[in-house]
């Protein structure tokens, strides 16, 4: 089928283009990140202690909060907003980054400062904390380590692009990404480098990398989350999501592995990589992994929602917030603790969805978020013998070479969706409304500012 975008299409005219022929292109490196602005909004994964959560806010408040009573024990300020650093806890001290460019060591109890180490830029990282140090990337393309008592460095790798990925350690290895599209594999101990996995795009993980039986799992903006080994860097699997890259964390329960992707959807994998099953939110990306507890997997997704799904990916319920949910959560008592752009913590009740707290930061005024997507535009080629993808391209590097996508990613017949998603009365195959195309089931994003001169109108 054939489709007229009319003399509207952005100066396409009269043109006519197959749908095979429309492919979403990165145009630029992923920023959205860095141009954020102070606000009361939360986007970091909350920690939960002793009773105490402890969570960090773009107004660049540091809280500590009594769960019981939801009195808030303390308040530590930087200089700068805390983004997706997220607190860590070890040996009564509380470690986390700030857009002040500084990773902070805060006494769990108190709230005083321990220490602080400037690094060179800001830091988007949540840091990895043992007995040996501090691990942690910077927006200056390095991997940190500090010695956890004193703050002093005791190395740093340099990975020559933003490193905005936080790192695991396993056996003595720090795993980390860059934006240089590597995963790095580095000794602990001195920060040499034992192997380097290349992927198509930017690797960004705002909470520790999933390790697991050998194997560290992470996603890439090349549309892949993949499975590598830790011990020799060897790629296992990949599976391809969609098309505006991919920066969560999956889950893993029960052998399965739950990964939530940027166009909106989680995803349900064995742990080869075989799709099971799929549940489409709203259009708003999902940054943040999914949450997997008694039978129950909880997602939280930039469409404003908190889902809570049964193991078939059924939605059971849902529950509202008044900005999107860019964070993850973590449970006590009960409860299942979250931030959502609207300036507050939430404290959700896991059986009903019935909100039982809710907590507000300093201020109730959101910050600034730039669009989702933007950083992605809508090419129409040629033909359709022209149309690259990701598994075809050159760049990619030894293990990614003569591999079989379709053993990988192999498609489910059994998509999931909510029984409230909104239906339009109209049933037309390709619709063009607000920035987003619609062609059969399947919703393409495009920039908002693409089709300036382009009302809603239906396409035959």
């Amino acid at each position: 089928m054939d489709f007229d975008f009319g003399s509207d299409f952005s100066g396409f005219g009269d043109f006519q283009a197959s749908s095979e022929n429309l492919e979403m292109k990165k145009t630029r490196q992923y920023d959205r990140i860095w141009r954020v602005s102070v606000g009361g909004s939360i986007c970091g994964k909350p920690l939960l202690l002793d009773g105490i959560i402890y969570f960090g806010a773009m107004d660049g408040f540091l809280y500590a909060v009594d769960a019981s009573t939801n009195k808030v024990l303390w308040k530590f300020r930087a200089d700068g907003l805390f983004l997706d650093s997220s607190p860590m806890h070890f040996s009564g001290k509380i470690y986390i980054g700030s857009f002040d460019n500084f990773m902070y060591s805060v006494d769990a109890k108190t709230g005083k400062l321990v220490w602080r180490l400037r690094a060179g830029a800001e830091i988007n990282s949540t840091p990895f904390v043992d007995e040996t140090g501090v691990y942690f990337g910077c927006k200056d393309g390095f991997v940190y380590a500090l010695h956890p008592e004193t703050g002093n460095e005791l190395w740093r790798f340099n990975t020559g692009d933003v490193v905005a990925s936080s790192p695991a350690k396993v056996d003595g290895r720090i795993l980390v990404g860059s934006f240089s599209s590597f995963l790095y594999c580095l000794n602990a101990s001195n920060g040499k480098e034992i192997w380097r996995f290349k992927t198509g795009g930017e690797i960004e993980n705002d909470y520790t990398m999933t390790t697991h039986k050998g194997i560290v799992y992470f996603a890439s903006f090349d549309n892949c989350l993949y499975a590598v080994s830790i011990e020799n860097g060897r790629e296992l699997w990949r599976f391809k999501t969609g098309k505006y890259g991919n920066c969560s964390i999956p889950t893993i329960a029960d052998d399965v592995i739950y990964y939530s992707s940027r166009d909106g959807i989680l995803y349900a994998l064995t742990m080869s990589g075989q799709e099971l099953w799929r549940f489409k939110t709203g259009k708003e990306c999902i940054e943040k992994g999914p949450v997997a507890h008694n039978g129950r997997v909880y997602l939280c997704s930039g469409d404003n929602n908190l889902y809570c799904l049964d193991i078939h990916g059924n939605e059971l319920w849902r529950f509202q917030t008044g900005g999107g949910v860019f964070t993850s959560g973590v449970i006590f008592n009960g409860t299942l603790y979250f931030g959502s752009w609207d300036c507050r913590l939430y404290g959700i009740d896991l059986e009903t969805g019935e909100e039982r707290t809710r907590i507000q930061t300093s201020t109730n005024k959101q910050a600034y978020l730039p669009d989702a997507f933007e950083m992605f535009k809508l090419e129409v080629r040629k033909t359709a013998d022209n149309f690259e993808t990701a598994g075809s391209d050159d760049k990619y590097a030894g293990s990614f070479q003569n591999l079989n996508l379709s053993e990988y990613g192999a498609k489910s017949e059994y998509v999931t969706k909510s029984e409230y998603t909104h239906k339009s009365e109209y049933t037309t195959d390709f619709v063009i409304f607000e920035g987003a195309m619609t062609i059969g089931n399947e919703v393409i994003y495009m920039h908002r500012n693409m089709f300036p001169s382009l009302t809603s109108k239906e396409m035959i």
